[in-house]
Order: structure tokens, then sequence, then C-alpha cells
């Protein structure tokens, strides 16, 4: 008897695991689309919350401080993708940097932007002789030191 009731809690987790690996976590799994993904959705894409990711075009960035308006474009190389966010941006914004941008499509083609985070290395570059090293890492090398 307890050994049936094992079996089946077995059979019960892999029937479970098996739904979560081919089929829930396929719906449920957040990624990013591109801007020629977003477009090829075309108004099926408006209103919906999604990620759309790429690489800031050169020259696209407009930022206005004082009503912290943020405007630029988004590109996979082959469609662009006009991105508008309030709010600052995070300080390794910029462009020709690799970005992906949480929000939704406006009625009018624009993403609106409820987040942005910018894709960058994990690689710490030491300063070159004679350069000074950037505040924070000054800070960041006193705090780790022994």
């Amino acid at each position: 008897m307890k050994r049936s009731w094992v079996l089946g809690g077995l059979a019960v987790m892999a029937a479970a695991f098996a739904w979560l690996l081919f089929g829930g976590l396929k719906e449920n799994v957040v990624f990013f689309l591109t801007p020629q993904e977003v477009l090829a959705k075309g108004t099926e894409a408006v209103g919906k919350p999604m990620r759309l990711g790429g690489l800031v075009k050169a020259g696209s960035v407009k930022w206005d401080p004082q009503a912290l308006d943020l405007r630029f474009t988004v590109t996979d190389g082959a469609r662009d993708m006009v991105v508008h966010s309030t709010g600052a941006p995070p300080q390794m914004f910029r462009d020709s940097m690799g970005v992906i941008v949480e929000g939704r499509v406006g009625s009018g083609g624009v993403f609106e932007a409820t987040n942005l985070m910018v894709k960058h290395s994990n690689e710490y570059r030491a300063p070159k002789p004679g350069e000074e090293a950037h505040e924070k890492y000054k800070t960041l090398i006193r705090q780790s030191s022994p």
C-alpha cells in the first residue's frame, strides 16, 4: 500500500515536471523580441506587454533632463523601432549599446517603455596609465579590499 502511494506521488511529480518543461514554461518564460519580430506582429502587438531588445541606434538618443523624457531608436540591424521612456536612463546608457526595454507598443507604433535595462559585460577594465578611475569604481575597490 505504501509503495503504491510513493509510486503515485512520483508519477504526479514527473507529470508536473513534464508539463512545466514542455508546456507551462513556454508561455511564462520572459524573453525579448527584436524590432523586426515586433513589427511583423502588426496591430496584434499593440497594447500587449513585452520586452524589446536590440541596440540603441547611433545618433538617435534625445534626452530632456528637465522633463525626464527619453526618446531613442532600437535596431536589430534589419528594422528600427522608436522607444519613449520617462525617468532617468541608467548611467551606462549610450549609443550603440545593447538594451532590453519592457513596455507596450502604442497605437502610433512607438514603444512606450516602463523599464529600461542596459546590457553590459561583467569585465572590469583597469584605467590606463595616467587615466583616472571613476569614483564609483574607487568606492567599490575600497569596499572589497581587506
